[in-house]
């Protein structure tokens, strides 16, 4: 059943009208509000996402690249470990061999004399 009165259809006009022109202000404060908000963020030096996230990607490459080196090294040192010992255990009286020859092989009848004191 329609209604025959004109000042409910001009009154449902008139509400439509207010929701909508509510809705859009809401939407315009709701833009102004993140405008405002990302202005905030922006003078507190925060990082974006991108950029922490491509940061948080460098640290773990290098992590990941530190322990690589790090078995590596301990691996090398591994290796270096009995030989330094081998070569720790080895006599060192090789050298004195080769010098006491030369000095055992000078005759004692080389120095000259001294003369006795009077």
């Amino acid at each position: 059943m329609q209604s025959e009165n004109r000042f409910f259809d001009d009154l449902a006009k008139m509400v439509n009208g207010i929701a909508g022109t509510v809705a859009g202000a809401g939407r315009e404060a709701e833009a102004a509000m993140r405008d405002r908000a990302k202005e905030f963020v922006g003078r507190m030096d925060f990082v974006s996402r991108e950029e922490f996230e491509a940061v948080k990607q460098m640290a773990a490459t290098a992590r990941a690249e530190a322990e690589a080196l790090k078995a590596r090294l301990d691996k090398l040192e591994g290796a270096a470990k009995p030989v330094a010992a081998a070569k720790a255990a080895a006599p060192k009286a090789t050298a004195k061999p080769a010098t006491a020859p030369k000095a055992a092989a000078k005759p004692a009848a080389a120095k000259p004399a001294q003369k006795p004191k009077s």
